[in-house]
């Protein structure tokens, strides 16, 4: 709902008086591959519609109507410009997919209320594995850069969330339904729980995000994911850092045409497809990836293929699964630097199940094909030694054309052995092993 008039006269007082400059619009650099479809490259936004948004400035009062009726005005060719130097608090659910042909220079803070009882209530949900968001981007056109951060205040869900694992966390960035926009050059803190969930997206640029938020309790920040991509194609996501404790990149069902590059990754659970096969009826597909200039470290997995075997299997209360199929193709990780990572490569399908001959006896429909990784170099951890890498497939019959070529990687003393179950060992360029360690 839009403020009054008279309230939107003086939300946007500032506008007439600021002293203001506008952040140029970013430029993109995509290496080493261009994505398959164009970058987005609208013409200039109007210089005479620029939208000031105003801000309590006192880091707790509700800015929310200010942030919107500065959105509604330069809607459709202007710029929206949060300041430098100010801090906006969002107190209140905001539905953004009204949004078009507009860029919005963040060079201030955003920073999302800490009232997880009101967010439990009223933030937006998705229809996986319990998601919800502080807000929901959509629309066309968008541009989102300018330097600034938007934080989700973490601290007090990672707290809830260690004294009640059902609290629904939103995810700091929530996306449905946007195309043809771009998000660059913005620094993330503190998501309750992942960084981005992007939904029914297509053609979305991601460039030079900066992504990090421990805890500074003794209550970890989990499944704080940097991107999940969700029923979306052509999404690109380069140049970035990410310190975080779950997935670095994580392709959810039905994720298609996707290039992820030239990221640093620190903490994490790896740049992961799945997981998939969660729910039974459904038909997940991820096909068309490549994952290339990743630098992978004190992670659990470099390069990861989670999927759900086919029988009721659990990861904790909150987290089950089992039962669906779909397919995995066309999927190629390359040139991947491994320090301290437990698993340089990862393929299972026996997630959530550590009972392997159940796993193999409920093998999953879900089937595998089509995957390269190739050019790895580095060292894991002690962890899992003398194994780098895990080739796990509940049947031969749904899992093969699996390769691994120029894999440089040992373990702390100095082997390269795999662990491979129902796979062509001659496809891969390192040594089999049945002696398994770590089914997660």
């Amino acid at each position: 709902m839009k403020p009054s008039s008279l309230l939107q006269a003086l939300l946007l007082l500032p506008l007439a008086v600021a002293d203001y400059t506008l952040s140029p619009r970013p430029r993109l650099t995509p290496m080493p591959y261009n994505p398959r479809v164009p970058f987005p490259n609208p013409p200039p936004r109007s210089l005479s519609r620029v939208c000031v948004v105003n801000t309590h400035g006192d880091g707790f009062t509700d800015d929310t109507y200010s942030v919107l009726f500065a959105l509604h005005e330069c809607n459709d060719g202007g710029h929206v410009l949060f300041l430098r130097g100010e801090t906006y608090t969002i107190g209140s659910a905001m539905d953004l997919t009204f949004l078009k042909h507009i860029d919005i220079d963040v060079q201030g803070r955003i920073q999302f209320s800490n009232d997880t009882q009101y967010w439990q209530s009223n933030s937006f949900p998705f229809v996986f594995q319990n998601v919800t968001s502080f807000f929901k981007l959509g629309g066309e056109d968008v541009w989102i850069y300018g330097g600034g951060t938007i934080d989700g205040n973490g601290q007090v869900w990672y707290d809830e969330y260690a004294a009640n694992i059902y609290t629904l966390r939103p995810v700091l960035v929530g996306i449905d339904g946007l195309k043809d926009s771009v998000l660059s050059d913005l620094v993330l803190r503190h998501s309750p729980q992942y960084y981005h969930f992007i939904a029914n997206a297509s053609n979305i640029v991601f460039n030079n995000i900066d992504i990090a938020g421990a805890s500074t309790s003794k209550h970890s920040a989990k499944n704080t994911d940097g991107w999940d991509t969700y029923r979306s194609r052509d999404v690109t996501i380069m140049n970035s850092v990410i310190n975080n404790s779950d997935d670095c990149v994580s392709f959810k069902p039905n994720s298609t045409d996707i290039l992820v590059q030239s990221l640093f990754c620190n903490g994490s659970h790896g740049v992961s497809v799945g997981s998939l096969g969660q729910y039974v009826g459904t038909f997940d597909i991820v096909e068309s990836v490549m994952v290339s200039n990743i630098s992978m470290h004190n992670a659990s997995d470099g390069a990861r293929i989670k999927v759900w075997p086919n029988a009721p299997s659990a990861m904790s209360d909150d987290l089950q699964g089992g039962g669906g199929s779909g397919r995995v193709r066309n999927i190629t990780y390359e040139d991947m630097t491994i320090d301290n990572v437990d698993y340089a490569i990862e393929i299972t399908q026996c997630y959530g199940q550590r009972n392997l001959t159940l796993c193999q006896q409920y093998p999953s429909p879900l089937t595998i094909d089509d995957v390269v990784f190739r050019r790895f170099r580095g060292t894991t951890s002690r962890k899992y030694q003398p194994l780098v890498a895990t080739f796990a497939c509940s049947s031969p019959k749904v899992c093969g054309d699996i390769r691994a070529t120029d894999i440089n990687v040992v373990s702390p003393s100095g082997t390269s052995q795999a662990y491979c179950l129902n796979q062509e060992a001659a496809n891969l360029e390192l040594e089999c092993t049945d002696n398994y360690k770590g089914f997660r």
